[in-house]
């Protein structure tokens, strides 16, 4: 059976932007190359988005409490 590798802009799909690219995201490195085209599993780009400071529990600006 073939894997299915996601092309950069699928990634973007999937994280909800429009060019990870360009936009500075400091994606993982690719499961797979065929020349210069990158290619991630969707399960390694689920990772890396979910460890991505910000996507964690508690994280955030904190709430004001009243005195």
């Amino acid at each position: 059976m073939t894997e299915r590798y996601l092309s950069l802009k699928e990634v973007g799909e999937r994280i909800g932007v429009k060019n990870p690219a360009a936009r500075g995201y400091h994606l993982p490195e690719p499961d797979a190359l065929i020349g210069s085209t990158r290619g991630w599993l969707p399960e390694t780009i689920d990772a890396w988005n979910a460890a991505r400071p910000g996507r964690g529990v508690g994280v955030g600006r904190p709430r004001k409490h009243k005195a």
